[in-house]
């Protein structure tokens, strides 16, 4: 038996299912209440997060409001980002996610928020491009100070910075996300400018920690990004109360395990109805296929069926220009839909029979129905298709997707879409 009941009871409690590292896993405290009690080895976490998240509010608000400003004196406008991993793909796809989302969109106005990961020369290169180094403010997300392609850029964005404004404006321009106060400060930042975060956290599942929560503060207002955080909370109660049969990270996580498992279906595909969605695939790909990516069990024995997923994916109607042909007539690919009921940017043209929002829903309803039913060649003959394309028209059917629809597409619903996909891969592991 999984024991799936008793596991999320420890990770909630705080035990070490973390085995391999011997630590806790607790990304559930980054978006508990102030008032909640969540203990790892004995100590209650909550109250360092929110002491965490109070320095974040007051930075944010004190960078976004001109009272903290650069070693020129002007405002600090633009950010840039610099992690990999976990310490990027998340981070991203929130603010993807938000960039068009009325509220979020309008106290972003003026402000830049960009994210450098690559050691790649050209990707540094992208990022100050266009940038003034009077006006940005750069985070560096390493929880040692050691992780070498961070530390590469984050060396190379301090002598931009230097080079043009000097070595003391390092302190002015430059803040970290770390543990490792020693290295924080020999590198030029003040340590007062250090936010923490902890062992407990691992780094696909950071982004509601300071990893994410500091850039997207100084982008979109620590107020919206709370909100993110609540709608991450809200699933984290539905997942430890609500009953299996009713419990949606549960069943997703199921059909996975049935999928994959079972069936043998190698793959998935994450198909967003949502430009705004377009990195939720890239940050899911990760959690999911470095979470379950192993072929031993937790015991370290070699497994005797196929775990995990090869995840990829494209925003809809994108997909469907582009792959969809394969998951219709090729291979079998279950497919997750993902739609939002009102668009953050509705569009409605005049003569038009339908918004631009409504054709994007109408295929988003068809696409799962075309992968269930098919097409038979009888049918094909009824709409008097020709004998020789009869073969090439034809759909099998009976093909896996599953739809969620959410009635919204702001902070709070992108927590709650988070929070669903990191705990459906942790009922999967």
């Amino acid at each position: 038996a999984a024991h799936l009941k008793q596991k999320i009871d420890r990770m909630n409690n705080g035990d070490h299912i973390n085995s391999t590292e011997n630590r806790s896993v607790l990304h559930v405290a980054l978006r508990a209440p102030r008032n909640s009690v969540i203990c790892s080895d004995g100590k209650n976490v909550v109250p360092d997060v929110w002491n965490v998240l109070d320095k974040i509010k007051d930075f944010s608000e004190r960078v976004r409001n001109g009272s903290w400003v650069g070693a020129t004196g002007k405002e600090l406008k633009d950010v840039i980002a610099v992690g990999i991993g976990g310490s990027f793909l998340g981070p991203l796809f929130v603010h993807t996610a938000l960039q068009t989302d009325p509220e979020a969109s309008k106290n972003a106005r003026g402000r830049e928020l960009r994210f450098l990961a690559n050691v790649d020369p050209i990707d540094a290169a992208r990022n100050i491009s266009g940038l003034n180094p009077e006006t940005t403010l750069v985070v560096v997300v390493s929880k040692t100070f050691t992780t070498a392609e961070t530390m590469l850029n984050a060396r190379t964005l301090r002598e931009w910075i230097s080079s043009a404004l000097g070595v003391s404006a390092v302190a002015k321009h430059m803040v970290a996300v770390s543990t490792n106060l020693p290295l924080v400060e020999k590198f030029g930042i003040d340590p007062n400018n250090a936010f923490a975060f902890w062992d407990w956290v691992g780094g696909r599942y950071s982004v509601c920690s300071a990893v994410g929560v500091l850039p997207l503060s100084l982008q979109y207002s620590f107020a919206v990004v709370e909100k993110f955080l609540q709608g991450a909370h809200s699933i984290d109660q539905h997942f430890s109360s609500a009953p299996f049969e009713k419990n949606i990270p549960v069943l997703l996580g199921l059909l996975s395990v049935w999928n994959v498992s079972f069936l043998g279906y190698p793959a998935r595909a994450i198909l967003p109805y949502s430009q705004a969605l377009e990195k939720l695939a890239p940050h899911i790909q990760q959690v999911s296929m470095e979470s379950n990516g192993k072929g031993v069990s937790i015991d370290g024995l070699p497994l005797p069926f196929e775990s995990g997923e090869i995840d990829f994916g494209e925003p809809g109607t994108n997909g469907q220009h582009s792959f969809y042909q394969l998951i219709h007539q090729g291979r079998v690919i279950p497919c997750d839909f993902i739609g939002v009921v009102k668009s953050q940017q509705p569009v409605y043209l005049k003569g038009e029979v339908v918004n631009n929002h409504d054709e994007l829903m109408s295929n988003f309803f068809a696409q799962p129905d075309a992968l269930a039913y098919g097409k038979t060649p009888e049918q094909l003959k009824k709409e008097n298709v020709s004998e020789h394309l009869i073969p090439h028209k034809t759909f099998t059917g009976n093909r896996p997707s599953l739809s969620i629809l959410l009635p919204t597409l702001d902070a709070y619903r992108i927590g709650q879409l988070l929070g669903i996909y990191e705990h459906r891969v942790a009922v999967q592991g």
